[in-house]
């Protein structure tokens, strides 16, 4: 794992390589192919853009549920000395940067393993000097990042400037290499994947990381089509996937390749089993009184906060017994009921932001 506490260390990341439209028969099949979307943060067009907006090649990148995330994490940065708040996702930088305004004393441990994202957000950062240090890490190393914290942010899934990137690999909206890794230095591709795993395993990724009702089918085109030639691109995979998935269903429900691009790049980047340690983690960095809030955008990661959050907020007393024992009570306590989702004003100014899912704890302990 490498650390990083400053801006001049980080690499600027290599050179873009070529990337080219889909081409034909996968935009004749694929027409939404023009208009992918990632996961979080981004929106085009806007006329008007939000505080907290940055410019990431020459696209705006929108921080997602910006104003709620101050208001559920900001009462436990307000400590006079100042506060530590760890920005698990980092990414370009926007929700720090926000938060390093609104909290002049505040101290700010970013996270993130893609060395692109920490040297973008470096340098948006860099006016706040000190107050600033950079880890790279994937989020479930935030145990090792800090030793205590007043407040934790997640901003989970892939960001639009990793998706905003073509030869990155995550979008199926350009043909590009099949990466998909969001640490350039770890080892397994998209391609290892197609081109490695049997059937069953595929099928398994498929079904269990993008519950795709059609995992089986694909992956047995996959399995015949790589005997003749292993995937290198996108645009192939996208190309098999117009021959596997039948017409009906193609019609409906959202970008045909979504579920099978989705499932690949968490298998890639073992994004679930990360996020299973890392919320226990942040949980145990918090000091009394602090606050962890997480925005996870589709049902897997979900479900983790969902599972995690009510572990976390139960008793502890032995069931059966008519009274909470003394210290066994919840160590959390909810400031979300459930989880909370973009109101139509923040989807209409930031479409990226409608499937978000914000939930959010505080320690019991300290000011409440």
């Amino acid at each position: 794992m490498k650390h990083s506490a400053t801006f001049s260390d980080l690499a600027t990341g290599p050179q873009a390589r070529a990337v080219r439209p889909l081409p034909e028969p996968a935009l004749t099949y694929f027409p939404d192919v023009r208009f992918a979307n990632s996961d979080r943060d981004l929106t085009a067009g806007a006329a008007t853009l939000p505080r907290g907006t940055a410019m990431v090649d020459d696209q705006p990148h929108i921080p997602v549920l910006l104003d709620r995330c101050v208001e559920l994490l900001g009462p436990a940065l307000t400590r006079p000395a100042g506060a530590t708040l760890v920005d698990a996702t980092l990414g370009a930088g926007g929700h720090a940067e926000r938060f390093l305004t609104d909290f002049p004393a505040l101290h700010l441990v970013g996270l993130d393993r893609d060395p692109d994202a920490l040297a973008i957000a470096g340098a948006r950062l860099a006016p706040f000097g000190d107050r600033v240090t950079l880890v790279r890490t994937r989020y479930d190393g935030i145990g090792e990042a800090v030793r205590h914290a007043d407040a934790v942010l997640f901003d989970l899934g892939v960001s639009s400037m990793q998706l905003d990137r073509p030869e990155r690999g995550f979008s199926y909206a350009t043909d590009a290499p099949l990466d998909m890794r969001m640490d350039p230095g770890s080892e397994l591709t998209a391609a290892e994947i197609l081109n490695t795993y049997d059937e069953k395993a595929l099928a398994r990724v498929l079904r269990e990381f993008g519950e795709e009702r059609f995992a089986g089918r694909i992956a047995s085109h996959i399995v015949r089509r790589r005997a003749s030639a292993p995937f290198t691109t996108t645009a192939e995979l996208v190309e098999l996937l117009y021959q596997a998935i039948p017409a009906p269903a193609r019609r409906t429900g959202g970008h045909p390749a979504k579920r099978t691009f989705q499932a690949l790049r968490i298998a890639v980047n073992a994004e679930l089993e990360s996020l299973r340690r890392a919320i226990p983690a942040a949980l145990n960095v918090l000091t009394p009184g602090g606050r962890i809030a997480v925005m996870a955008y589709q049902s897997l990661e979900d479900r983790i906060v969902k599972t995690e959050f009510a572990a976390a907020t139960a008793s502890r007393t032995p069931p059966g017994l008519p009274v909470e024992l003394p210290g066994y009570e919840p160590e959390f306590v909810a400031l979300t009921r459930g989880a909370e989702r973009a109101g139509a004003e923040e989807i209409e100014r930031n479409p990226r932001s409608a499937p978000v899912r914000l939930r959010a704890l505080q320690r019991v302990g300290g000011q409440q």
